[in-house]
């Protein structure tokens, strides 16, 4: 579930997006067949809608971008990593709630 201001990320896609944005990034590492994904999917748009020009918030589907998926040693979904200056500082693996989403966020 993206919401409008959820960017879906590509393996062509992620490292403009994601490596080269100037502020944080929220990325939802998720998958269709994931039951918790579309819940964590849901916190994810809400956080995307409230927090325009605070935050850039993206989906990588990991199915349909192997790369990525391999990059970062995603081995379970959901899984929600948070990028700075180009670089990996955060990461929570697991079904989660909007709280500890916003605090990996803010940390």
């Amino acid at each position: 579930m993206a919401g409008e201001n959820v960017i879906e990320l590509t393996d062509a896609t992620f490292d403009r997006e994601v490596l080269e944005a100037e502020l944080p990034v929220l990325v939802d590492f998720t998958a269709t067949w994931c039951q918790p994904c579309m819940t964590i999917g849901a916190m994810v748009a809400k956080i995307a809608d409230e927090n325009v020009g605070r935050y850039k918030v993206a989906k990588v589907d990991i199915d349909d971008c192997p790369e990525i998926a391999k990059r970062y040693g995603i081995r379970g979904v959901p899984t929600v990593m948070v990028f700075e200056s180009g670089e990996k500082k955060r990461q929570y693996v697991g079904m989660t709630n909007r709280e500890m989403l916003l605090k990996l966020l803010e940390a």
